[in-house]
């Protein structure tokens, strides 16, 4: 048997990337990811074997690594930012665990990373130094009314909301709502920030407010930060305090 790691390999940038997972990488003979992923770290695969496929087909790709490991290749499955956060790491602890023991391949546990939202909070300035949520807005495996009970939750829990795939061009409708939501209990001036390709080419931030942020470019490849009732913004960065005295 082989033995397969899952690996969170931060953003976009290779110099965000951890040394255990790029040592994980460079060690591995298969390597198993969404193409998009798989193209972010090119130069590390030469004459290494590739798993890649498209969107919405996760556990095939899953479980095509899964079996390659258990054939006797050291296997890694890479997602970006942190595999445990929106990424691969529970479907392959599922899919390692549902075979009999004398069939797993050695599981080689999972390697954090950087996830996207403390690559976009760091971008923007120091917005998560207190509680704070993160809700995915994409509703394909999340029923939409769950999504909105958990922003509701958030909101009136005054915690700042980190929001992941908060739009594409199908679901161009679910962030007003959200936004309708957050404003039965937040200001309308509560800062927003918007960072889009964090850590990658064409990076870019803007910080926005509840009452407005909408109207500014957001996408899949977005990620928006809102405040809670003290986060305030000076000179360019947003600043939710922990409470010091200063």
């Amino acid at each position: 048997m082989g033995k397969i790691t899952v690996i969170g390999i931060g953003p976009g940038s290779l110099e965000d990337m951890t040394p255990r997972a790029l040592k994980a990488i460079q060690q591995a003979q298969v390597v198993a990811g969404y193409n998009t992923y798989i193209r972010l770290i090119e130069e590390l695969l030469s004459e290494k074997e590739v798993i890649g496929t498209a969107m919405m087909q996760e556990i095939d790709r899953c479980r095509m690594a899964v079996d390659a490991a258990a054939a006797g290749k050291d296997t890694v499955v890479v997602s970006s930012g942190d595999s445990g956060v929106y990424g691969m790491a529970g479907l392959v602890l599922e899919l390692v665990l549902q075979r009999p023991e004398t069939e797993r391949p050695e599981f080689g546990g999972i390697v954090a990373g950087i996830s996207a939202v403390n690559a976009a909070a760091a971008i923007l300035g120091a917005p998560l130094m207190h509680d704070f949520a993160v809700i995915s807005l994409s509703d394909l495996l999340t029923p939409w009314e769950l999504i909105k009970k958990r922003a509701e939750a958030a909101a009136q829990g005054d915690f700042v909301v980190a929001l992941y795939n908060p739009k594409s061009k199908k679901r161009v409708q679910n962030i007003e709502e959200i936004r309708e939501i957050m404003l039965n209990y937040k200001s309308p001036d509560t800062p927003v920030g918007i960072v889009n390709n964090a850590s990658r080419d064409q990076q870019a931030k803007i910080i926005s407010t509840l009452q407005d942020f909408t109207k500014e470019e957001i996408n899949m490849f977005s990620l928006v930060i809102i405040g809670n009732s003290r986060t305030y913004v000076k000179e360019g960065y947003m600043i939710t305090p922990r409470g010091y005295e200063v």
